[in-house]
């Protein structure tokens, strides 16, 4: 067992609850999607716990948010940790915002003991992890890792048609006088802790997850087109419905990319109507599908027959169906994964192997670096909804795991090998 806490728990789960009054709703969550006030007002206050402990702000032209602590080589790849700060419309306290605050604790607890580590360490706030207001997600590490354009990122648009690059020159005007880095840097490592979003950790009384890697993900925008008409005169035969047309595709999918097997995740999430007016037959439908598997070679076969599904079901209707996100499963860095075991063994903590069902940024970032994931568990597995919950010891349990791991890396010499 360690002999002194690593971290404040008590510091922690303040500023956590804090910061969930930044677009908290009526009922407990939290609305505070990308680059929206609430996510510049976080910012400010993060900003501000982040300067009283000497650590030092920047941005990127991704709307990225890093908190320095210099190290003594100022020049060596830094160490990054974090998660993000962005919500669902109706998300909860948890979700990206412990990862953020337990690294931010980590990392301000470790200056408060006075050495100054090998490198530096930066925690970081991704933008757009979530893709509720603009699509895809995950914008702001894919921009990092160079995985993404930024002309494509700023050229997205939410439902109100503000692109992301307007969103994104207001966030800068916002801090006018904050340093911007370049898209993209070396880094010694990175990792994120986060909840489950699962009932796994739960159901096996288990505190810290040691996360193994993240399952493959797929996502597609599809397009119905037909030809609106009205809805009292024109015969049924002589219709090409957008909405029928839509019917028969979302069941063929459902019956046959849905039944794959135990392990696949297929999801029709968002659906608009046009122009979804009760006595007019509807021209065009467009809706979402998101698509999951861990093994790759099943996530591909799955992905294949989207087209050729759509294509047989859409007549007397067109059909067009454009891939947005190919994500394929990933494995977490061996030797940050057994570091993150052997700590959560030092405190006491029962720990246990898990993957991740989830898509995270760091997905992108072990591309790029060695990376790993802690979670923690919450309550009954739910998230991206208002009543999402953790217990404040799991959430400190797995911010002391962090700031373990953490200091060793921060004092040893360069050169993680994956």
């Amino acid at each position: 067992m360690t002999s002194a806490p690593l971290i404040n728990a008590d510091r922690l789960w303040t500023r956590l609850m804090a910061l969930a009054e930044i677009g908290a709703t009526p009922a407990g969550g939290v609305n505070r999607q990308a680059l929206s006030d609430g996510e510049i007002a976080a910012w400010r206050r993060v900003i501000g716990w982040a300067s009283e402990a000497g650590l030092t702000p920047s941005t990127d032209a991704a709307g990225n948010l890093f908190l320095t602590l210099a190290g003594r080589d100022r020049a060596a790849p830094p160490l990054l940790l974090g998660s993000h700060l962005d919500s669902q419309p109706t998300g909860g306290k948890f979700d990206g915002a412990a990862g953020v605050m337990a690294a931010l604790e980590a990392v301000v607890s470790l200056a408060g003991q006075g050495d100054k580590p090998a490198r530096d360490i930066i925690v970081v706030a991704w933008m757009n992890e979530e893709g509720s207001r603009f699509a895809p997600g995950m914008m702001g590490s894919e921009a990092f890792t160079g995985e993404r354009d930024m002309d494509a990122i700023r050229a997205a648009r939410d439902a109100d048609g503000i692109s992301v690059g307007e969103a994104l020159d207001r966030l800068h005007q916002a801090f006018p006088d904050m340093p911007r880095r370049p898209l993209g840097f070396a880094a010694e490592a990175y990792l994120e802790l986060h909840i489950e979003q699962g009932p796994l950790l739960e159901a096996a009384g288990c505190t810290i997850g040691v996360v193994t890697g993240i399952q493959g993900k797929k996502t597609f925008q599809v397009v119905v087109e037909g030809a609106e008409g009205h809805a009292g005169t024109l015969a049924q035969r002589e219709r090409r419905d957008a909405l029928a047309a839509f019917a028969q595709v979302a069941s063929a999918l459902h019956a046959e990319i849905g039944a794959i097997d135990a392990d696949i995740k297929f999801t029709i999430g968002r659906v608009a109507v046009v122009p979804n007016a009760p006595s007019v037959v509807p021209s065009r439908v467009s809706f979402s599908i998101d698509l999951r598997h861990p093994d790759n070679s099943v996530l591909d076969a799955a992905g294949a027959r989207i087209n050729a599904l759509c294509e047989e079901k859409a007549p007397p209707c067109s059909v067009t169906v454009t891939p947005l996100v190919d994500a394929p499963s990933n494995a977490f860095d061996e030797r940050l994964r057994a570091s993150i075991a052997e700590a959560a063994r030092e405190q006491g903590h029962s720990a246990m192997a898990i993957l991740s069902a989830a898509g995270h940024d760091a997905r992108h970032l072990a591309k790029v670096c060695p990376a790993a994931m802690i979670f923690i568990p919450c309550r009954d597995g739910v998230s991206h909804v208002e009543h999402e919950w953790a217990e404040p010891d799991h959430v400190a349990a797995g911010a002391s795991v962090l700031a373990q791991v953490l200091r060793e890396l921060a004092f040893a010499p360069p050169g993680i090998e994956g």
